[in-house]
């Protein structure tokens, strides 16, 4: 049972666990730089900046507290979504399943990070003159990427019943 459950859902661990990757690579990869004592501030474009903080709280630096009890809890409510989205990929099929497996590595991504750090490394900074957007990293990217979808899956599911 547990073989042909592993065998039937190859496909969605291999997604993941590329994500979780990409998104560890990246981070790294920025952290290393750091390390050689560099403040990180790089220009790439006119429209995109590395630039490393340390955000405690959920995507985009909302609800950083400086309580470690609060943090917990935030990182136990985590842990919960992400078990919860891992039965819904388990349930789901097509489309929507593969807007969760994004949702799920870029979450996983971030979970390894606020157990392992207790902060996740936020590094991208998109921005066009004087209006900067949150600074955010992979992760997050495809966690607001697998939920932008799973919106529009709804919206188009919902008009297709209602035209019924």
């Amino acid at each position: 049972m547990i073989k042909n459950f592993l065998k039937n859902n190859l496909l969605n661990m291999t997604i993941i666990s590329l994500i979780f990757f990409i998104d560890r690579l990246s981070k790294s990869y920025v952290l290393s730089l750091r390390e050689l004592g560099n403040e990180i501030d790089i220009y790439l474009t006119p429209y995109l900046n590395i630039y490393l903080i340390w955000n405690k709280g959920i995507a985009f630096g909302l609800m950083s507290f400086n309580s470690n009890i609060i943090y917990n809890i935030i990182t136990f409510m985590i842990i919960t979504i992400c078990i919860v989205v891992l039965i819904m990929i388990i349930r789901f099929k097509g489309f929507k399943k593969y807007s969760l497996i994004a949702v799920l590595g870029g979450a996983l991504g971030n979970l390894y990070d606020r157990i392992y750090y207790s902060a996740v490394p936020d590094f991208i900074d998109l921005h066009f003159k004087s209006f900067h957007w949150f600074i955010f990293n992979i992760a997050d990217a495809f966690i607001t990427m697998g939920v932008f979808c799973l919106i529009c899956a709804e919206i188009f599911t919902q008009n297709r019943e209602n035209e019924k």
